[in-house]
């Protein structure tokens, strides 16, 4: 079995100067070798298409590392994104990783883990330093802020839309799913980012409308796709921005009971459990997503962090850039299923072995997952 990273000999000093730096920092909890780890896990969901594959991951990786997890499933509803830093922490964890939806709310989450020495790392989202500058430094100068894994969401956003606009589609309607979502606000940056440089340098001109929420429900998201649709009547596309799937699964619905499956062009971001048929069918024209695997790296930086190898300054923080899959085909989504679906994209022992790795390695491991990847270590 092929290695995810060679550990290289030139990388082993390195790894010993930030074991014997990050030990002098480790709390209490993470000094011990004597008792099982624990991670706990604050997330939107863990039973909806996206969640639950993130825990499938985090279960796997889990198990292979002998480490507990523990999930607080919070909605992204602001006061319980907070309590839950709180909930887990009173749970013993060590660490905890945490999808959070406004980034006001990692003030709450970092005092909690500062107060608790309990080590935290975001999944799905980073702090801006542009827009939220307190929180961005509140995080930098944590001794227990690990940092964070997310994706370029703007590129993600403007790709959507370019994938629309060369579809033909020329008056798009916009479902996000909580007003003020960090990672949402990114998005609809780069869909309209993508607007204006399509605009610019065509004649067939695109329209981008106002966004409207569709919470993270089926229920929430069939009923504001309906009423963008009534009150659009000629939107010939709509972008699901996300949400963790359930909003889009609702859109569909929508679309289909209101005679409009293949004359709305859907575009989203998060893999449908059968966005094969979706695609065959034409309820998707194009789904960027699918590596589900933000949570997995956050829990391994969280998890070196505990065991003393991975230094966390007290002057910065570890910012991790995952790449997107991208799938506009059925043909595409047969090679995502066959290495991320029907098995996972890491076995037990490149789980051991990821582990293992150096910060600078694991980056290096995260930025070349891909179909390729997994295909070349199978």
């Amino acid at each position: 079995m092929k290695k995810l990273v060679k550990v290289l000999a030139s990388v082993a000093l390195l790894g010993t100067v930030l074991v014997s730096c990050s030990k002098n920092q480790a709390g209490a909890k993470g000094s011990s070798d004597s008792k099982k780890i624990k991670i706990g896990v604050s997330i939107w969901s863990s039973t909806d298409t996206l969640g639950s594959q993130c825990k499938r991951i985090l279960d796997a990786a889990a198990k292979a590392l002998d480490v507990q997890v523990m999930y607080v499933d919070q909605g992204h509803i602001s006061e319980n994104v907070t309590s839950s830093a709180e909930t887990l922490s009173a749970a013993g964890c060590d660490g905890i990783i945490i999808c959070n939806s406004a980034s006001a709310e990692m003030t709450s989450v970092i005092n909690t883990c500062n107060q608790n020495k309990v080590y935290v790392a975001q999944f799905f989202r980073i702090i801006s330093q542009e827009t939220n500058p307190n929180e961005y430094a509140l995080a930098a100068k944590s001794p227990y802020y690990v940092g964070a894994v997310h994706e370029n969401e703007v590129e993600n956003g403007e790709k959507l839309v370019t994938i629309l606009a060369e579809k033909g589609n020329k008056k798009i309607a916009l479902e996000g799913w909580e007003a003020g979502d960090a990672t949402f606000l990114l998005r609809w940056q780069g869909y309209k980012q993508g607007v204006q440089k399509w605009n610019a340098s065509h004649s067939n001109k695109i329209e981008l409308l106002e966004p409207q929420y569709g919470g993270t429900t089926s229920d929430t998201g069939r009923s504001t796709a309906e009423a963008i649709i009534n009150a659009n009547p000629d939107i010939d596309a709509l972008i699901v921005a996300g949400g963790g799937g359930d909003t889009l699964v609702g859109a569909l619905a929508a679309i289909e009971s209101m005679g409009k499956k293949g004359k709305i062009a859907v575009v989203s971001t998060d893999f449908l459990a059968d966005l094969d048929e979706q695609l065959k069918t034409g309820g998707m024209a194009a789904e960027s997503g699918g590596h589900y695997c933000d949570p997995l790296i956050a829990f391994m930086l969280v998890y070196n962090a505990i065991k003393g190898n991975y230094a966390v300054s007290t002057n910065g923080f570890y910012d991790v850039n995952f790449p997107y899959l991208y799938v506009a085909s059925p043909e595409d989504y047969a090679a995502y299923a066959k290495y991320f679906v029907d098995a996972l994209p890491y076995n037990t022992e490149e789980l051991k072995a990821m582990a293992a790795l150096s910060e600078p390695e694991l980056e290096v491991a995260t930025a070349k997952l891909s179909i390729e990847d997994v295909k070349s270590r199978r």
